[in-house]
């Protein structure tokens, strides 16, 4: 049978830290024998691109496909 998980106020601080300003990822927590061995963080960073930035790649990728042809 599985041993209860052993949290005290240290790892509920350590884990909120983990979560703390985390917009896109995951927080994987790994547990052995009942006790808390590892926390994880995968954070993903997503960037906005200037309508103008934007507007001049469409304009490179049509430009492309057209002397392809």
């Amino acid at each position: 049978m599985a041993k209860p998980l052993e949290l005290d106020d240290i790892w509920v601080d350590r884990i909120k830290q983990m979560l703390n300003g985390l917009e896109y990822g995951s927080v994987q927590i790994v547990v052995h024998d009942g006790k808390i061995a590892q926390i994880d963080k995968t954070e993903r960073r997503r960037f906005d691109t200037p309508a103008q930035s934007q507007s001049q790649l469409q304009a490179v990728k049509s430009v492309k496909q057209t002397s392809k042809a």
